[in-house]
Order: C-alpha cells, then sequence, then structure tokens
C-alpha cells in the first residue's frame, strides 16, 4: 500500500470516529478492528454479536448508540423517500412496481419540480409503458406554454387539472370565458391573462357583428359572443357543416334567411362533392341551376339516367361519369335481384341497351333457382332450355304451345303430374272458360273440364259442365263429351255412382264413342270389379280406344289405390298379363316397402 493510500484511509479511519463519537480510541492505524466495524456500520450492516462485545470491552458505548441512531435515521430517511416516490407515482399516474432506486422516481421528481423532460427521459416512461404520465408531462408543457403566452406564470399550479389550464385552452380555442371563469381570473390576480381575454373578446364581438350582417341575421338581438348564434355563424365562416341541432336552433329562433343561406352552402358543398365523386370535376360550372347537378343526384340516388342526361354528359366529355352511373344503376338492378324483387320489361330493356348481359344471366338464373323451387324441381340437372321461358311464361299466365308440352312429356322430361304440367292445364281451363264465355261455343266446354281435371281441379270441371239443359244442346257428340269429362270429374272426387250416370247417358248419346266406355271401365275397377272393367276396356278398344289409353287409366287406378286394394289390383293384372303390366310390380315393391316400414316404426 502506498502513502498516499495510507494517508486517505487515515482520514477516513478518522472522519469516521468523529461522526460515531470515537475519538477517544487512541489507535488510529486503518488496520485497526474499529476501522472496520465504523466502516460497515456506515455501509448500513446491522453491528454483529461479537462486532458489539469488542465495543463494550474498548468502553465504546456511545459509539455503539451513534451507530445505531445513525441507522435509525437513515431507515426513517428511507421511509420518507419511498413515500415521496409512492406520492409522485400517485400524483402523475405512474402505478408500476418499480423501487426508489430504478430511473423512474429521478423523473417524476424533474417532472414535479421543473415540469417538463427530456426526450430522453420520455423514452424511458414509453419503454416501461407509462403512457398517462407521458400524457399529463406532455399537459404541463401545454400548461406552460399557455401560461407563458397569456401571463399567467406567477400561478403556482402546474398539473392539467388545475381549473387555470382549462381556461387558457378555452382562450387559445377562441371560445369566451363564462362569468364564473372571469371572476376566478380576478380572484387570483391574473390581470394581464384577463386582460387578453378582454381584448380577444372585443375583436370576437365585432367580427360577431361582421359575420350576422354576412348571413343575414342582424335581427337577432344579442352582440356578446356567448350568444349561441355566435359559434353557429364561425362554423358557416370556416365552412363547417351544421348539425341538427343547430339548424334546429336557427329555425326556432326564425332566422329564416340565414337558414336560406345554409341550404345554398350545403347544396354547394354537396354538388362539389358529387363532382369529385362522380369524376365530373373538370365541368367549371358550379351554380346550383346548372343541369349536372340534377344528373349527379340522379345518379347518387340509384336511379335511371334518361337519354337526355346521357347525351348531356356526352357533350361535355363526362365519359367516365356515364361509365360510373351506367356501373352503379347496373349495380342497383343486381341488388335488386339479390333481395328477391323482379326487374321489369323497363329493366331489362335498359340492360340489353347498356351491354349488360351478365346482370340478365344472374336475373335469370335466380329467377330460375326460384321457380324450381315454386314448380318443386328438385333435380340439379334440370335444363336451363327450354324450362326457364316455359315457367317464365306460366308465371306471366301466358299460354304454352301444347305440342312442345307432349314432346316433353313423351321424352320423359316433364311429369304428367309435376306442378309444371298442371300450370299448363290450368291455363287451357281458363283459355277455353274465356273462350265459351266470349263466343257461346259448347265446345269449349268439355275442353275446359278435360284441363281442369287434369290440374287437378276436377270440383272447377264438374262447376263448368253443371247447370245445363241437355235438350238445347242438338249435337250428339257434344252432348256425349260433356257427359264423358263431368263423369271423370265426379270419379276423381270418388263420386263413382254419379260418375257411372254420366257415363252411361254419353254412351247413350253416342255408342261409338270410346270415351265413355273407357270411363267405365275404369269404375269399375275402381270398386273392384276387375272382369266387368276389362269388358267395358274391350268395348273401348272396339270403338277405336288405343291400348296406351287402357294402361293410362289402370296406372291411373292403380296409383290411387290405398293398401290392401292396390295389392289386390297390382296382383290381378300381374295374374292376367305378366308382360303387359309389368310397370305394376314397382307397386308391388313399394308395397312392401312400406309394410316393412310400418312393422319397424
Amino acid at each position: 500500500m502506498s502513502n498516499d493510500d495510507l494517508e486517505v484511509q487515515v482520514q477516513h479511519f478518522a472522519a469516521l470516529k468523529s461522526k460515531y463519537q470515537a475519538t477517544k480510541y487512541e489507535d488510529s492505524s486503518p488496520s485497526s478492528l474499529l476501522y472496520l466495524i465504523l466502516q460497515r456500520a456506515d455501509l448500513e450492516f446491522e453491528i454483529s454479536k461479537f462486532e458489539g462485545k469488542w465495543l463494550r470491552k474498548h468502553q465504546l458505548l456511545e459509539t455503539r448508540k451513534a451507530i445505531e441512531q445513525e441507522q435509525q435515521r437513515k431507515a426513517e430517511r428511507r421511509k420518507k423517500l419511498d413515500a415521496k416516490f409512492s406520492q409522485l407515482k400517485s400524483k402523475f399516474q405512474a402505478i408500476k412496481g418499480l423501487p426508489v432506486s430504478s430511473p423512474l422516481y429521478p423523473i417524476l421528481w424533474k417532472l414535479d419540480s421543473e415540469n417538463h423532460l427530456t426526450p430522453l427521459e420520455v423514452n424511458y416512461l414509453q419503454e416501461e409503458g407509462l403512457t398517462k404520465t407521458i400524457g399529463i408531462a406532455e399537459d404541463m408543457a401545454r400548461f406552460a406554454g399557455l401560461k407563458a403566452k397569456y401571463q399567467a406564470t406567477k400561478y403556482q399550479e402546474s398539473l392539467p387539472e388545475s381549473r387555470l389550464y382549462h381556461i387558457l385552452k378555452e382562450l387559445e380555442a377562441e371560445k369566451p370565458l363564462n362569468d364564473s371563469e372571469v371572476k376566478w381570473l380576478k380572484k387570483q390576480e391574473l390581470f394581464e391573462t384577463l386582460g387578453i381575454f378582454q381584448e380577444k373578446e372585443a375583436i370576437r364581438e365585432a367580427e360577431f357583428a361582421k359575420i350576422k350582417e354576412k348571413y343575414q341575421a342582424t335581427k337577432h338581438p344579442e352582440t356578446s359572443v356567448s350568444s349561441q348564434l355566435y359559434p353557429i355563424l364561425k362554423n358557416l365562416e370556416v365552412d363547417q357543416q351544421l348539425s341538427e341541432s343547430e339548424l334546429n336552433w336557427l329555425e326556432e329562433n326564425q332566422l329564416s334567411e340565414t337558414l336560406s343561406i345554409v341550404l345554398e352552402i350545403e347544396q354547394k358543398r354537396h354538388f362539389c362533392e358529387l363532382k369529385v365523386k362522380y369524376k365530373a370535376t373538370t365541368y367549371e360550372d358550379s351554380s346550383l341551376s346548372s343541369h349536372l347537378y340534377k344528373v349527379l343526384k340522379k345518379i347518387d340516388l340509384e336511379s335511371q339516367l334518361g337519354e337526355q342526361d346521357i347525351n348531356f354528359l356526352k357533350k361535355r366529355n363526362l365519359s367516365e361519369t356515364i361509365t360510373i352511373a351506367l356501373d352503379k344503376y347496373a349495380a342497383t338492378l343486381k341488388s335488386k335481384i339479390q333481395s328477391g324483387d323482379h326487374l321489369s320489361e323497363a329493366d331489362f330493356d335498359w340492360l340489353k341497351q347498356n351491354g349488360r348481359e351478365d346482370v340478365i344471366t344472374f336475373a335469370q338464373e335466380k329467377e330460375f333457382a326460384a321457380l324450381k323451387v315454386k314448380y318443386r324441381i328438385i333435380d340439379h340437372n334440370f335444363p336451363f332450355d327450354p324450362f326457364y321461358a316455359i315457367m317464365v311464361k306460366l308465371e306471366r299466365e301466358e299460354r304454352l304451345d301444347p305440342v312442345l308440352v307432349v314432346q316433353l312429356i313423351q321424352q320423359k322430361l316433364l311429369s304428367n303430374h309435376g306442378m309444371i304440367v298442371m300450370a299448363y292445364h290450368r291455363l287451357e281451363a281458363l283459355f277455353y272458360d274465356r273462350e265459351y264465355e266470349r263466343t257461346g261455343d259448347k265446345w269449349n266446354l268439355p275442353n275446359a273440364s278435360s284441363h281442369w281435371r287434369k290440374a287437378g281441379e276436377p270440383e272447377s270441371a264438374l262447376k263448368v259442365t253443371e247447370n245445363l239443359d241437355f235438350d238445347q244442346i242438338k249435337e250428339n257428340k257434344l252432348k256425349s263429351a260433356l257427359l264423358t269429362t263431368r263423369g271423370g270429374a265426379f270419379r276423381d272426387i270418388d263420386k263413382l255412382d254419379d260418375a257411372q250416370k254420366c257415363a252411361l247417358k254419353a254412351i247413350e248419346y253416342q255408342p261409338q264413342s270410346h270415351h265413355p266406355y273407357t270411363l267405365m271401365g275404369a269404375i269399375c275397377y275402381e270398386r273392384g270389379q276387375y272382369s266387368q272393367g276389362d269388358d267395358w276396356f274391350n268395348k273401348a278398344i272396339k270403338r277405336g280406344a288405343e291400348s296406351e289409353d287402357i294402361d293410362s287409366e289402370l296406372k291411373r287406378v292403380v296409383k290411387n289405390a290405398k293398401d290392401e286394394k292396390r295389392r289386390e289390383v297390382v296382383e290381378y293384372l300381374l295374374t292376367k298379363n305378366p308382360q303387359r303390366y309389368a310397370w305394376a310390380k314397382a307397386y308391388r315393391k313399394r308395397e312392401g316397402g312400406e309394410d316393412a316400414q310400418r312393422k319397424n316404426s
């Protein structure tokens, strides 16, 4: 150890002996155990038992007491620092478990005393996630700036909660102060601040008078800028749109001239916005009477532009505006389709004229899907052509080509009992009903009745042929046709006795027509009189009936029969001619499946 180091230690030892009342201890050598004890005490180490005994042995009780008192004072100072730190953390919303030894303490201490922080200190707060503390610091800096600007630096409070901060922000925002705020400034003797406010107030009142005249609001008596009219007119001056409450205030105070100006301003703003929105800014005329304004409003309301409007835009080279308008209206029609509405013929004409086949196709596909649901078509491969056109015609109650319907049935693309064919027969029935009313030709009645039956409405078929005076009908052929179709309708509703009477009467009028004989055969089969039915069917065949017609009636009997009756008819037909009536086997299988299902349930 050098002499210099030794001298330093000697001086340090002497200072410690003085601090802890151990000057009477004569040994001043740094190698003394006392020097170690005093160093440890100064570093806040607790005195060990060995060290306590040594101090007593060398009669250094005052030294031990001084050490204990010094440690107690340090502990109290630490408590005070901790309390101050907690107070500062609470004051500046820096609630985080950081110790006094962290950089946060000096930063908060500085903020509390100097009211501002360096960028490095702010960066530390950001890293610790203390955003609220940063916000308070920023507000304090803003507050300090406002105090300097409005000559209020003598006011000591620096926190943003101060009432002065609120008042100075009002001044900065060019807002008038209320009476209580003015009184508060006077009470705090902030006369310089008050003077600045009064100067601003005089300027604002002069401005208020000027803009009242500009916006034709001079009949409003208030001249103070605290009037509700002042901020409304200020908003107009900076081209800010008025709120609904502000408009209501003008109306309630009968400032109709001002409202008219507001309306004109709003319309001009709207016109400018529409110009930008619909790429029409090259058109310089911004007067509200301009035809362009009307056209752009139409586009914005998703209305269809007329030929005159389109020509107007073309002449002014506003091709982008035309494109946007057409696309927007096409999108409107597509949205209409998506919501389930139907387009009119005029809509389709517009789409064709403007080359929007995509929307037409979309409309047709959506309508086709809806029509398939309506007509109970579950086949996913059901072809668009020709059935879309057919179903659209049915929806419009337009008659279909009978030849086409027959061909589709023969090709098994349509079922005799499907909804499309039923709708077709209903339209045909209505047509013949109207034809009878128009011409009085009774030959329309059997046709109408036949189609009502095929449409699944036998009651309508009976209504067509009731209350007829057969004595007034001269043609036996017509009488027979009317009676035959009427008998078929009775058969449809299971009134077989009435059906038989009609069939036999029809035979009387026209014995050589096969139709009433076919009807009699079907009636017998419905009653379970199969051999008699066969006799009637044979008589029908002799008179020109086709075997397909007979089989069609038999299929109908089997289809409409229930349970045991159906099995009975099927077994009779398969026994009689298993090849000709092979189609009946399907009903036998169906019955077996239904029986099994009933047993399992």
